[in-house]
């Protein structure tokens, strides 16, 4: 396991935290843009019950990444199907980034407010994984690569000529992914993009928040 067991309760929170709201987010936006789809689905819901895979929450646990159940989009319902399209696929990884600034709006709050100390440790432990996975969840979702909601923006921003090619091969880029998800390729094609990005993120909040509530 890529975890400690003292740690099994701070991920699992922060997954049904992320991943709820994630998808959430985008049958929202889709419903707002005229899509009711998910809405007819039971999807515009807090209840995690309505957006947890069971198969792709337990490999998170054994193998490091996984999924949520996607949220089914109809691009017929919308009157602008390319603009409406890039703000679904958007929708679902800002959410994440979202949690991860209201977190740090807590912890630096209430360390300007001097109550920092007061607080049980453990917050700061759930806090601090509760950052580093919304993280995760935001850049990774934002890879090119298919099923991903990076993709979906790319299809969606690209012409009608090229859009058709790619979701002629999708099923092939949908294999690819994987192979370099589950493979030792990670090391030398999305982990130098996860271990570099994520940490410039991270830290470039953290002096933004140093900045404004010290």
């Amino acid at each position: 396991m890529w975890f400690s067991l003292e740690q099994l309760p701070y991920i699992a929170v922060t997954l049904i935290i992320a991943f709820t709201l994630h998808e959430l987010a985008h049958a929202y936006v889709a419903y707002k843009f005229g899509d009711p789809t998910a809405a007819r689905q039971g999807r515009l819901t807090l209840n995690p019950l309505k957006h947890l895979d069971p198969i792709g929450t337990i490999l998170i646990f054994i193998a490091g990444f996984g999924w949520a159940r996607p949220v089914p989009v109809n691009r017929f319902f919308f009157k602008n199907p390319r603009l409406a399209g890039v703000l679904v696929s958007v929708a679902g990884p800002l959410s994440n980034f979202l949690l991860v600034v209201l977190a740090y709006f807590f912890v630096y709050g209430m360390g300007a407010a001097g109550l920092g100390e007061a607080m049980p440790e453990f917050i700061f432990e759930f806090l601090n994984m509760f950052i580093r996975l919304n993280m995760v969840l935001f850049v990774f979702n934002l890879l090119p690569l298919p099923p991903l909601d990076g993709y979906r923006i790319i299809e969606d921003l690209a012409p009608a000529n090229i859009r058709a090619k790619m979701t002629q091969y999708e099923n092939y880029g949908s294999i690819i992914f994987l192979i370099l998800v589950i493979t030792p390729l990670y090391q030398y094609t999305i982990g130098p993009v996860m271990h570099t990005v994520i940490p410039f993120l991270i830290n470039t909040l953290n002096t933004f928040f140093q900045l404004l509530l010290r």
